[in-house]
């Protein structure tokens, strides 16, 4: 799963476990809105009034933020949380805002304390209080940074300027790369898809100043509206970095050109989560023969790994057009495209003027933000992203006991039960299959709040001088120490998360889980709250996470975490029928008068809620056995289930923002996630004493049912 873009600066990339440009990776999205559920709770409730009721206070499911006016058989998105909706309207520095957001706002708020703590203390140099205090001390001291304006990146903008022919340029790829800057293509270890206790070098296509391939390529007014708002961003910035407005204009319409040729090669989104179109290995002598302009030998010298010898392309015809380009594009279009990214990688942590033109683009018209965050919460994060485990080692010190790691384990382990007993159950899965599937699951690793083993950052150097150079020793100290696991066996004790993030994930190449420290808090995990709202909260959680093990992307990984076809051509063609469901069901949602969520981008999400709710639900009632299951406040043990369940998702987005999650993400929004799920499980109606043709009871002839 991963959080909506909402740090307002220039990167589009949201946080991402391993494989850091192969986008594999699918979880519970921790961004949007919920569901909504009425006049058939208040029946329930009245019918069971003279029973046994209990109180939880403020913990499990939140009676606060209930709309009675609104039908839970009708509208359960605003039955569950209307008056959180009501009353949490966005908050002009974001484009977003739900319950995945108040939990990030408190632990942010958390690292903050330790930060300032860490910045005003003197500690032994060297230490990771030292490092993270004096990171964030040079973020925040914006007196500085806005005395410095450009010239912290003058030196890289001279050795762009003084490149005299394509080997020159290519170095200069490979430097910027190292530097962080999205330049070109991306490059660094992965898995080998096929041999997964082996690293290999990944290339994937990349380059692009937009969020996504289709902006380039789409005919709708809004498309065309954002390439010409983008065009003449790119004019102003470079306009700030020093040209005349004349030239800012020319070199703001090459680039336009180069990107767009570029776009045009790249895969789409829906082709991105097909593993078995993105896997191409190949050794050297196949790569240059893919790119005889490019020199690999070279590329490899000049990233200080010379030896590698064999690499994953994802995308073959994306690096053919690449070629091409590199005959085609003249030299001096290449060394304007290579100082824009540059620029547009630093341009959130440089002085003012580019900060603000920075935001205006990139955060009020790609997602609707009205303001730039404070610049304290932008240095948290960025800190949190460079110096995540140091950081993080002290946050779990302080904030996350050891009885919660073991509360969050005993869950996992009940929810692993009701999975093993499903694959032993389902009518529509054979033996051999069924047999291989159980296989995964008892190999699954279970990786949950922190690291056994922290990450070293002793060839991090940090001190308080100009950020961006922070920066860029961190994004070359990163580029490192990933392309130093090419060649070597798979480091199983990594993370790809931070502790504090508010987020999961689950990564078939390893077929593990992985929970960290930030989402195992309230609404999401609550030790005193009951075990109907842990379940229907966290519980799909992790409940969704096991699932992306047997998804459409992740049934295609075995128990090693191998790329390989282990189902039967029945079991696979019984699949595929139950998926389309899915599919088409998503499909129908509108999201806007002109969009409607994308049902083959979202597939593999969407079938992890609806397996991670019903597993979670099984989990619950197998917990429930031999126990009492009172009231509280009015709810049965089942309706506080899905309340729990809904309330995650309460959100309020801004429009800008749900066409960019419509167009590159592939979690649904919120809002759907809601009520797809509950509308597809008879258990729900049954709880709510709902009828057939309420609209959260999906007809028996198109009901959705894989897990």
């Amino acid at each position: 799963m991963s959080l909506p873009m909402q740090e307002a600066g220039g990167s589009h990339s949201a946080t991402k476990a391993k494989n850091v440009f192969r986008g594999r990776l699918a979880g519970v999205a921790l961004i949007l809105l919920l569901g909504l559920a009425a006049a058939g709770l208040l029946r329930a409730g009245q019918a069971a009034s003279d029973a046994k009721t209990s109180d939880s206070g403020s913990h499990g499911v939140d009676m606060t933020i209930l709309d009675k006016t609104c039908k839970p058989c009708e509208d359960f998105y605003h039955y569950a949380s209307g008056e959180w909706i009501k009353k949490n309207p966005t908050p002009d520095a974001y484009p977003s805002w739900g319950r995945f957001n108040e939990l990030a706002e408190r632990n942010r708020e958390l690292l903050h304390q330790i930060l300032e703590n860490a910045a005003a203390s003197t500690k032994a140099a060297g230490s990771n209080e030292q490092k993270i205090g004096d990171f964030y001390a040079s973020c925040m001291d914006e007196k500085q940074i806005d005395a410095d304006g450009i010239k912290p990146l003058d030196a890289e903008f001279a050795r762009i300027d003084a490149i005299q022919n394509t080997g020159e340029l290519q170095s200069e790829v490979a430097r910027l790369q190292g530097l962080g800057v999205g330049a070109l293509f991306g490059f660094g270890s992965t898995q080998d898809a096929k041999n997964s206790s082996q690293v290999i070098g990944g290339a994937d296509q990349g380059g692009l100043g937009l969020p996504d391939r289709d902006y380039y390529t789409k005919t709708d007014d809004k498309s065309k509206q954002l390439r010409e708002q983008y065009q003449e961003h790119v004019a102003k910035m470079l306009e700030l970095a020093g040209d005349s407005a004349a030239k800012a204009s020319t070199e703001a319409q090459s680039i336009m050109t180069l990107e767009t040729k570029l776009a045009e090669a790249s895969l789409t989104r829906v082709e991105q989560r097909d593993p078995v179109k993105t896997y191409h290995k190949m050794d050297r002598a196949e790569l240059q023969t893919l790119t005889a302009n490019w020199s690999w030998g070279n590329y490899f010298q000049d990233i200080g790994y010379a030896n590698i010898s064999s690499v994953d392309v994802s995308a073959p015809k994306f690096f053919e057009a690449v070629n091409l380009q590199l005959k085609e594009t003249s030299l001096a279009d290449w060394k304007v495209y290579l100082r824009w990214h540059l620029l547009n990688t630093a341009a959130p942590w440089l002085s003012k003027p580019f900060v603000d033109e920075n935001f205006d683009f990139n955060g009020r018209k790609l997602q609707g933000t009205k303001e730039l965050l404070p610049r304290w919460k932008r240095c948290v994060s960025v800190t949190d992203r460079q110096l995540g485990e140091a950081l993080g080692q002290i946050y779990v010190q302080k904030y996350f006991p050891p009885v919660a790691k073991a509360r969050a384990l005993e869950m996992v382990n009940q929810l692993t039960v009701a999975l093993r007993d499903d694959l032993n159950t389902l009518s529509w899965m054979g033996p051999a299959t069924r047999k291989q599937a159980l296989d995964k699951l008892s190999s699954f690793t279970r990786k949950i709040g922190y690291p056994d083993k922290w990450r070293d950052y002793s060839a991090f150097n940090v001190d308080r001088g100009p950020l961006v150079l922070n920066l860029m020793r961190g994004s070359q100290f990163e580029f490192k120490r990933d392309l130093n696991k090419i060649g070597k066996p798979v480091d199983r004790n990594e993370w790809g998360m931070t502790p504090p993030t508010v987020n999961a994930y689950y990564d078939p190449e390893m077929n593990e889980i992985v929970f960290p420290a930030g989402i195992l808090q309230p609404p999401f995990f609550d030790p005193n709250a009951d075990d109907a709202s842990n379940y229907g909260a966290m519980g799909a959680v992790i409940g969704h996470e096991m699932t992306h093990g047997f998804d459409d992307e992740g049934r295609q990984f075995d128990a090693k975490g191998n790329l390989r076809d282990w189902w039967t051509p029945d079991d696979e063609k019984n699949f595929n029928m139950r998926a389309d469901c899915i599919e088409k069901q998503f499909d129908g949602y509108k999201v806007q008068d002109d969009i409607h969520e994308n049902g083959k981008l979202v597939l593999g999400e969407s079938i992890a809620d609806l397996g991670g709710l019903n597993i979670a639900y099984r989990a619950l009632h197998k917990t429930l056995e031999g126990k009492k299951s009172p009231l509280i406040n009015g709810l049965t043990p089942d309706q506080r289930f899905f309340l729990a369940y809904s309330q995650i998702w309460a959100a309020n987005d801004r429009p800008e923002f749900e066409r960019l999650m419509v167009n590159t993400n592939p979690h649904p929004l919120g809002h759907f996630r809601a009520i797809a799920a509950p509308s597809n499980m008879p258990e729900f109606g049954q709880a709510f004493e709902c009828k057939e043709g309420d609209a959260m009871v999906r007809p028996a002839a198109i009901r959705c049912q894989i897990w």
